[in-house]
């Protein structure tokens, strides 16, 4: 076995936003009691749309459409959408939602857009980029960093397709995006098609929600990507 000299390993101190983004993660697993859930989404037909809507000369994202879904869900089941706050479990009517987004191989933040569940998905577009560019420009405020109802995180142009991501405390819960592939899939009618399957992983605070609500809040997020239309938002 050979030894690997001292000149040949590099020192990164933990310090600063690294720093921060440990401690972080590491309270996060402490406090909360947290579960996973993952499954894949069927989402050829939120391609399609994209690829429609790009020809219309509308210019979206795909994790622009997938947070729009996922606001609608969040208005379906409130449950999943708020903080834990001390001995309260504070759930919220307006979705403020988080992005986890790397500005560099050692920074991750994930600053909250206020109020999205008011947007079309034209602004919401308009609004997550100009949230992006405040973040590169370090130009972020406190309330957005630390403000967000729901994370959103995004590892779908890597080949993961399944992961834990880690609660962003106080909040209730994080969906990840995974990789997407073309498969075979045998329909209700027996024919074998080829369709786009997304995998997406869920994990909450099993402290302020239990297996059951995530689960349905995981169908409903599915159903909607899928093409369902929508429906009223629980009272």
């Amino acid at each position: 076995m050979t030894m690997t000299a001292v000149a040949d390993i590099r020192r990164t101190p933990l310090r600063g936003m690294r720093a921060m983004i440990a401690g972080a993660m590491r309270k996060s697993l402490d406090e909360a009691a947290q579960l996973s859930h993952q499954g894949e989404c069927d989402v050829t037909a939120l391609l399609e749309h994209r690829a429609a809507l790009a020809e219309a000369g509308i210019r979206v994202s795909l994790e622009d459409l997938l947070a729009h879904g996922l606001i609608r869900a969040l208005r379906r089941h409130p449950l999943l959408n708020g903080r834990l706050e001390g001995n309260e479990i504070l759930h919220y009517d307006a979705v403020h939602l988080s992005f986890a987004m790397a500005l560099s191989e050692t920074q991750l933040v994930a600053p909250a857009l206020f109020d999205a569940e008011r947007l079309s998905l034209t602004e919401l577009a308009t609004a997550r980029k100009a949230l992006v560019a405040r973040a590169r420009a370090g130009r972020l405020s406190v309330s957005e960093m630390t403000g967000g109802t729901f994370t959103l995180t995004n590892l779908g142009r890597s080949r993961v397709r399944f992961f834990t991501p880690v609660v962003n405390l106080p909040q209730l819960a994080i969906l990840g995006i995974g990789e997407t592939r073309r498969v075979p899939v045998v329909g209700a009618d027996g024919e074998i098609r080829v369709r786009s399957l997304m995998g997406l992983s869920l994990t909450f605070d099993h402290r302020a929600v239990d297996g059951g609500p995530a689960a349905a809040f995981f169908d409903t997020l599915c159903r909607l990507l899928e093409g369902e239309p929508d429906e009223p938002a629980q009272p």
